[in-house]
């Protein structure tokens, strides 16, 4: 319950302090009428009514703001009160305002400045007895006891505020380590999940073969045995396949519903990425096309959507991109550049996007390069080894 009502106060700051302010507002308010018929202590400074409310306001708007400038607020208010005692006007209700600023102060600032505005506050006690000629030492111990009440609670608040934002701060910080370590817990066992994955292709892989090379030995000494062998391969390819779907499942547990079973794009898709890149670009392709699995495929696919997201994001107004698609006869080179402000951009070596490329380029013992042009722009380069070369 307390808890919540911390949390009110704190997001709703000036109604709380206008609440808080509003007794006073009342008591100068109820003060007016009396106020014409009391007799001054010098004729010659009487405000009357409109100057009563005029300075009574004067005082008082200002704590509206001393949650948020409790400083600047307690200025304001105890120069208005130094200007009042410099004109001799006689102490007002409203006077008491500098006795909440000190409050505010206290509660708010350091100590530094809290033993600074009690002094002060303290100064105004002094004066306001020289005021009224009655400078005595009972009179001023009796004031100062009223202020340093004050100052004293206000200490004791600032303490109990410090120790309820501290409560705040560990239980935010225990919350983020808590997510922190659901998350490490989760990428644990995402990572047991692929070594699991990997032992099951495998061993399910490794049966297929075995499996397949006996059905060849047999299929024409023994034709029986051999569709036997067929049968236990479209078996444990079944089987691994619903295995692989589950795990990999749980791995991609946070993507869109229904994507595990799409297609992975290739080569086919790749004028398609380039034509819907964002930035114009354009695909050249040289050489006689060979086939290339579907893991190669997917690589240059990603290489490419990277580059070209790269010089949509940094590139600038008006940047362009070429990618050029080279087939060899050991290799596939790879170059996507753009005019854009290439070195003028800072594009950190070790960006995820970079790593990404080279991991994938890694697993076909490829290279990949990243860097800004000589004459402006930037570049990707990447050779991918041909295994097999086929006419696609």
């Amino acid at each position: 319950m307390f808890g919540r009502v911390w949390a009110w106060s704190k997001s709703h700051g000036m109604l709380v302090d206008a609440l808080r302010v509003a007794p006073l507002f009342v008591l100068c308010l109820g003060m007016a009428i009396p106020y014409s018929s009391i007799t001054p202590h010098d004729p010659g400074t009487y405000l009357g009514v409109a100057g009563y409310l005029g300075l009574s306001a004067l005082l008082l708007v200002p704590l509206l703001w001393r949650r948020r400038r409790p400083l600047v607020v307690f200025a304001v208010v105890a120069l208005v009160c130094f200007g009042q005692w410099l004109v001799g006007t006689d102490p007002l209700p409203a006077n008491l305002a500098v006795l909440v600023a000190l409050w505010s102060v206290t509660y708010l600032s350091s100590f530094r400045w809290a033993l600074a505005a009690c002094a002060v506050t303290e100064v105004g006690v002094w004066l306001a007895l020289v005021h009224w000629d009655q400078v005595t030492l009972s009179l001023f111990f009796s004031g100062s006891i009223l202020v340093v009440t004050i100052w004293i609670t206000g200490l004791y608040a600032n303490t109990r505020r410090r120790y309820l934002e501290s409560l705040e701060e560990r239980a935010e910080r225990a919350e983020r380590e808590r997510d922190q370590q659901a998350r490490i817990a989760a990428a644990a066992e995402r990572t047991r999940i692929a070594r699991e994955l990997h032992d099951v292709v495998a061993h399910n892989v490794s049966v297929m073969v075995v499996q397949a090379d006996g059905a060849g030995f047999a299929i024409d000494s023994d034709p029986e045995q051999a569709r036997l062998a067929v049968r236990n391969i479209s078996k444990t390819g079944r089987a691994a396949l619903a295995e692989m779907r589950r795990l990999v499942g749980v791995l991609r547990q946070d993507e869109a519903p229904g994507t595990d079973y799409l297609p992975q794009p290739g080569l086919a898709q790749l004028e398609e990425l380039v034509r819907q890149a964002g930035v114009p670009a354009e695909l050249r392709i040289e050489g006689p096309p060979c086939e290339l699995p579907e893991g190669q495929q997917l690589a240059v696919y990603r290489i490419v959507q990277e580059a070209l997201t790269n010089a949509l994001k940094h590139g600038g107004p008006g940047v362009r991109g070429l990618v050029e698609l080279r087939y060899g006869a050991a290799e596939l080179t790879l170059r996507i550049t753009d005019d854009g402000r290439g070195a003028a951009t800072p594009r950190s070596a070790d960006g995820h996007g970079l790593i990404g490329m080279r991991e994938r380029v890694g697993m076909y013992g490829g290279a990949v390069s990243a860097e800004p042009r000589p004459g402006g722009g930037f570049e990707v380069l990447a050779t991918l080894p041909v295994a097999e070369r086929k006419a696609a």
